[in-house]
């Protein structure tokens, strides 16, 4: 699947995936070669085959880019009436779930314009405690690029969704 081409769509499950669960998983790999999934609510596509994410709280996470910055983000729209909606009618009409694979880059500040993306993204939660102590200052982030997307295919209830893929995984 291309990234250029199906990248309005993967930011749309991005959109759903956040508005459902408030965050997405990044997997990465320890210097021990052990599997390490994090839980991200930071992410931010942009334009295609990029991304941004605040780091703060994900210290292995940090660790294990430092070590091998390759990357895998999910994205799965949780939301309970999709989901049902869904398995009444025997069929998904969006797609629930994808995977990015990537790199993360180094570790910088972030702009005075992503700093304000993401202070529109929290803002219904600005007034809470929960925000002041976890989103207020969030100043550090690492841009991910983006080289390669996996459909999540769950049988015929996804058939045809990301035609583009079964289409190249059959050529």
């Amino acid at each position: 699947m291309d990234v250029h081409q199906n990248w309005r769509e993967v930011k749309e499950l991005f959109r759903d995936s956040f508005r459902s669960s408030f965050h997405y998983a990044i997997a990465s790999v320890s210097e021990d070669g052990e599997p390490h999934v994090t839980p991200i609510g930071s992410l931010i596509p942009g334009k295609p085959g990029e991304g941004i994410y605040f780091e703060k709280f994900a210290q292995g996470l940090s660790r294990n880019i430092d070590h091998n910055n390759r990357i895998c983000v999910l994205a799965v729209n949780s939301s309970r009436w999709f989901w049902l909606k869904s398995l009444i009618g025997g069929r998904f009409r969006f797609p629930p779930a994808v995977r990015l694979h990537g790199t993360a880059q180094k570790l910088r500040p972030a702009t005075e314009m992503e700093m304000s993306m993401w202070q529109k993204r929290v803002s219904a939660v600005r007034h809470t405690k929960g925000h002041k102590l976890m989103w207020s200052e969030m100043d550090m982030v690492r841009e991910i690029k983006f080289d390669r997307i996996d459909a999540v295919h769950i049988g015929q209830m996804t058939h045809g969704l990301w035609q583009k893929t079964t289409e190249e995984n059959h050529a």
